[in-house]
């Protein structure tokens, strides 16, 4: 059985947004779905995320599919890069994805996110162990830039799909359901 894991974002939780749309139209075609709190939501460490995400994930496989919002896709690519090197999972999908995030406002929010866009991310790691990496942003995210998508492409070889006015696909865009992410976890998965 195919096993899709979705991790949240930075002050978020497995009810936020799109999340539970998602994970009901996933169960409803058969899938397994883990939709785990990540720890200390609203101070998220690399550390902290990256091993309560290994601690869920047991034994990946090509059978595994991993979905991140926003910081929770930055925690799936350094939990990537820690696999055993043999292991494959079946794909990723980034939603609103970031290597840049140049609009914080608050020092609190530069302190925190400042580890996460500072520690180097070894994207030949993350490639080995799958060929399936898409990347979906919007075209006006208030938080992530649009030119991330070349970075993402260059970098890890993402197929990049771009959304029309979905903000940051959180509560506070009203994105609570996420059709172009179905349509990309049924078409990685068959």
């Amino acid at each position: 059985m195919n096993k899709i894991y979705l991790v949240h974002g930075w002050s978020g939780n497995p009810d936020n947004a799109w999340f539970p749309w998602l994970r009901q139209q996933l169960e409803m075609q058969g899938y397994e779905v883990i939709v785990p709190a990540m720890p200390y939501a609203d101070n998220p460490r690399i550390e902290t995320w990256v091993n309560a995400l290994s601690q869920v994930i047991q034994n990946p496989d090509e059978r595994t599919y991993l979905v991140g919002h926003s910081i929770g896709c930055q925690t799936i690519m350094r939990y990537m890069e820690h696999l055993p090197t043999d292991t494959k999972i079946g794909g990723i999908l980034f939603v609103a994805p970031f290597f840049n995030l140049p609009y914080l406002e608050t020092e609190e929010e530069k302190r925190i996110a400042a580890p996460w866009l500072t520690t180097p991310i070894h994207y030949k790691q993350i490639k080995q162990h799958t060929k399936n990496i898409t990347a979906l942003f919007s075209d006006n995210d208030p938080d992530v830039p649009l030119s991330d998508k070349d970075l993402f492409k260059k970098n890890l070889g993402a197929k990049i799909i771009i959304e029309h006015a979905k903000g940051h696909f959180s509560d506070d865009a009203g994105v609570i359901e996420l059709p172009s992410a179905l349509a990309e976890i049924l078409a990685m998965t068959r």
